[in-house]
Order: C-alpha cells, then sequence, then structure tokens
C-alpha cells in the first residue's frame, strides 16, 4: 500500500490543518521534537502506520486511531 493512501477520513488538528493519507501522518510525527517521538503513544503510531503501508488491509484503520490516542494523549500532557 503506497504511502499517499489516504485514511477513510482525514485526521483533524487543532492547527486546521488535516492528515489525509498514511504520509501526512508520518511527516506530522517526523516534525515533533525527538523526546515527543520517543513517547510510547508516538512509537505506537509509527508501528501502525508502517504497517499499514507495509501490509495494508486493517492496518489502515489502526494506523488512524494510533495517531489519533497520540494527539489526543499529547493534548493532555
Amino acid at each position: 500500500m503506497p504511502w499517499s493512501t489516504p485514511f477513510d477520513e482525514p485526521i483533524a488538528l487543532r492547527s486546521g490543518r488535516k492528515l489525509a493519507t498514511l504520509q501526512h501522518a508520518a511527516d506530522h510525527i517526523m516534525k515533533l521534537p525527538e523526546d515527543a517521538q520517543q513517547s510510547q503513544c508516538w512509537q505506537v503510531a509509527v508501528e501502525n502506520l508502517i504497517n499499514a503501508a507495509e501490509t495494508g488491509g486493517g492496518w489502515l484503520m489502526f494506523a488512524r486511531i494510533a495517531m489519533m490516542r497520540a494527539l489526543n494523549a499529547n493534548e493532555d500532557g
């Protein structure tokens, strides 16, 4: 599955931007500070994005869920 594969529904960010594809999500993570990227929630998101890109299928949904959870965990902290 290419990195340009879109999520079923884009992920809205508080800034108003949207993460529409696996690549958009990966780029967002890469722009985070290094310590944030190393947190468990973002590592889970990365793992799911890679699985989605390599395997496809249900991993696309899991990647979206992991991104949403990481974004929400970031807002809580």
